[in-house]
């Protein structure tokens, strides 16, 4: 959909007739199961103000997608191929072949560059061109105490406790952090710290925050917890509804849509104890967005301090839908504290990806939809857009090569790459391009999906039978069109099956020249 004002912004910053404009920073930040309707400026009762000040200052992607799940998402994005060209499909335990890294891209544009947080991936940040590098290289760990007992604390709630730590290259396995450790403000303060070390460089940089809020276990601040006491009593269903009214107040989505069918239980059909548990889960979940949102107005509030917010790019996003994944670890039986392990859980998850079908893992809407903002004061000019273009996590690298004016190589040390399979999205914030050329495919476990267009075909289970929607008509997957457009159908599961046939010649092709993973890493 074209903006004037995005459209003369752009113009003015990317005309190849303008005089030679300074790089702009960038700051990429990915939050951890957050469903679609999670944060504010997306539907939310969440306090979100700082992303929603990015929003109101920016562009909200009403169709980005992901790949509905952690480690692949995070394989996309880094790379701006799909998981399946990368060797990332199925799991993270060998090295990324066939690409480079945002890091690696930005670095041979002159950047700094800086990665704190999570990285659900085996190779190093700093061996794939990162600067610095702070956090956990594996998957879910305790938000409060990752390690060891501390003194005078309870058993730290965990799956297990020696998931591996970096700090720049010094690892901790165990990672036993001082009290005042929570994942997400010690994620931020490392970043913090680079901003400062490095305030006097010239050069631009990159800085990627990738929080694990607020994927499980739920665990918050008690103050930020009590913000949301009794916010939840209501239920499933009157937080359901009225997010669903502010999305359509919001302009987020048509008024003219219906919600689509609850897969959460009645809320009047829990007991007053389960009840109780039900509202307390969503008040730490509720508390995690809230902290993830303070940490990021502290970056917002640093980078206007140093006299660079202006010239830096916002992005953010969600790695998946909202999970319904439950894991209890017995412990305390303190929710939101050290140590007790839960998790959201699906009826929750069904109100977070309000009003969209499913959650994680599925190739539904639900599991694939990710809030995107992007907002950039310098650069964009613009103010409280929406933009309906499919985009897909494979289009943040190219689009960040548009923004920094970095060169895509053909070899990385010696070895070839694959040209990247997305798009740089500039086009379509420019209003220059309404429609992806190409389809956007996904395939996750037992789930699988490709659109072209506005047509989308989707499965989950083996033996599922594939469904056909018309996305411009039936955003949220409610009527299947499988039986009117048998052709339509067809034409999209030859996509799917060429697509997955040469991604698994590029994996073994990419196998032959890239080191295997080593047993010490």
């Amino acid at each position: 959909m074209l903006f004037p004002s995005l459209l003369f912004a752009f113009l003015s910053v990317f005309s190849s007739d303008s005089p030679k404009e300074e790089k702009p920073n960038i700051v990429l930040i990915l939050a951890d199961d957050l469903g679609w309707s999670d944060i504010g400026c997306y539907g939310s009762e969440v306090e979100t103000p700082n992303l929603d000040w990015l929003a109101e200052n920016g562009v909200r992607f009403t169709q980005m997608y992901n790949t509905a799940k952690c480690n692949p998402s995070r394989a996309a994005l880094m790379t701006g191929l799909y998981a399946q060209q990368v060797g990332y499909e199925a799991t993270y335990q060998q090295p990324l072949i066939n690409g480079i890294t945002l890091g690696e891209l930005l670095k041979s544009a002159g950047y700094r560059t800086m990665w704190a947080g999570k990285h659900h991936g085996f190779d190093h940040p700093m061996d794939r061109g990162f600067d610095r590098y702070y956090g956990l290289m594996e998957g879910a760990s305790n938000h409060f105490n990752p390690g060891l007992r501390r003194e005078g604390e309870a058993q730290p709630a965990q799956k297990r406790p020696d998931r591996p730590f970096y700090v720049d290259r010094n690892l901790f396995q165990p990672y036993t952090p001082p009290q005042d450790y929570y994942s997400t403000d010690y994620f931020t303060k490392y970043a913090l710290q680079w901003l400062e070390e490095y305030r006097a460089e010239t050069q631009p940089f990159f800085l990627y925050l990738a929080y694990t809020a607020p994927h499980d276990p739920l665990m918050a601040w008690p103050e930020d917890i009590e913000k949301y006491k009794g916010k939840y009593d209501q239920g499933y269903e009157a937080i359901r509804q009225k997010r669903f009214e502010k999305q359509k107040k919001l302009g987020l989505i048509a008024e003219d849509y219906p919600i689509t069918e609850a897969i959460h239980a009645p809320w009047e059909s829990l007991s007053d104890s389960l009840q109780n548990l039900e509202a307390q889960k969503m008040e730490v979940y509720a508390a995690m967005i809230d902290r993830m949102d303070q940490k990021i107005g502290e970056i917002i509030q640093k980078l206007r301090q140093l006299g660079k917010l202006d010239n830096t790019v916002f992005i953010f996003l969600s790695d998946n839908g909202a999970s319904a994944e439950m894991v209890n670890i017995p412990g305390d039986g303190k929710i939101g504290t050290v140590g007790h392990w839960t998790s959201l859980g699906g009826d929750w998850a069904n109100v977070g990806n309000t009003p969209l079908r499913f959650f994680k893992n599925y190739s539904f809407e639900g599991g694939i939809r990710t809030p995107l903002i992007i907002s950039w004061p310098k650069g964009l000019q613009a103010k409280n857009q929406f933009n309906d273009f499919p985009a897909h996590l494979i289009d943040i690298l190219p689009t960040l090569a548009d923004l920094s004016g970095a060169t895509y190589p053909e070899k990385l040390d010696g070895k070839p790459v694959l040209p990247y399979a997305g798009q740089s999205l500039l086009p379509a914030i420019r209003g220059e391009m309404e429609v992806r050329e190409k389809p956007i495919f996904w395939e996750w476990a037992v789930g699988r999906a490709v659109r072209q267009g506005d047509w989308k075909l989707v499965a989950h289970g083996k033996e599922a039978p594939w469904e056909l929607f018309d996305l411009s008509t039936d955003p949220y997957e409610t009527k299947n069109r499988i039986a009117d457009f048998p052709e339509k159908a067809q034409e999209l599961r030859t996509l799917f099956q060429e697509w997955k046939e040469r991604s698994a010649q590029q994996k073994a092709s990419g196998q032959l020249s890239w080191p295997s993973a080593s047993s010490d890493q």
